[in-house]
């Protein structure tokens, strides 16, 4: 792991799967945690265990995040992110939220009952071919609003999953350009941006 900066004040990590991004969160926790004074730190979880091997990754990250990180709490919270980071910001807590991506695809693509909006929908699974559901257009504002008031620093995870080939069928690159549009809107508000390639940060926006 390369250096630390100072932690911001909002800082969005993108990269993709294994690019080191929960990882470089994880440490900036952790130098927060490790500063004078009471510092605090949160994680707002999104994964929701859908399946045996989530299970077992959500899991196993648990137990990684543990021996890395042992002092931060835990939250899980897979729709209502807006009022999670509102409720739990703090000047002397700092907020990792990981990661955007879950959080967009239990919005639009969910796989249990229990996250749909409505009790009377239906749940549908991830290649059906038939289009997405409504995107969450009122909670995206609210994470906007709650990233700019949020008193205490905030820590955002997301994939950039839109440098690979145009993936194939309606739905899933209806996803790509809605999950490419969150993080557009999301840098915009953030004062630092950061995308992980290969473990390696590379700075994109820094205005703290």
């Amino acid at each position: 792991m390369t250096r630390l900066p100072p932690v911001s004040r909002s800082e969005l990590i993108l990269g993709g799967q294994k690019s080191g991004k929960s990882r470089r969160a994880e440490a900036l926790a952790q130098a927060w945690l490790a500063q004078p004074g009471d510092h605090q730190a949160l994680l707002i979880a999104t994964a929701q265990a859908s399946d045996d091997e989530m299970r077992q990754r959500i899991a196993r990250h648990q137990a990684d995040r543990l021996l890395r990180v042992p002092a931060m709490r835990l939250l899980e919270e897979p729709l209502h992110l807006a009022e999670a980071i509102s409720r739990h910001s703090h000047p002397n807590t700092l907020i990792v939220v990981d990661c955007l991506t879950l959080w967009l695809t239990n919005w639009l693509m969910p796989a249990t009952a229990a996250l749909l909006p409505t009790a009377t929908a239906t749940p549908r699974k991830f290649m059906e071919n038939q289009p997405l559901a409504p995107v969450p257009v009122a909670q995206l504002a609210m994470i906007l609003k709650a990233i700019e008031n949020a008193p205490g620093p905030l820590v955002l995870v997301g994939n950039e999953i839109g440098l690979g080939v145009i993936p194939l069928g309606p739905e899933v690159r209806a996803f790509v350009d809605a999950l490419g549009l969150l993080n557009q809107d999301v840098a915009r508000t953030c004062q630092r941006v950061t995308l992980m390639a290969a473990g390696l940060p590379l700075t994109l926006k820094d205005l703290a």
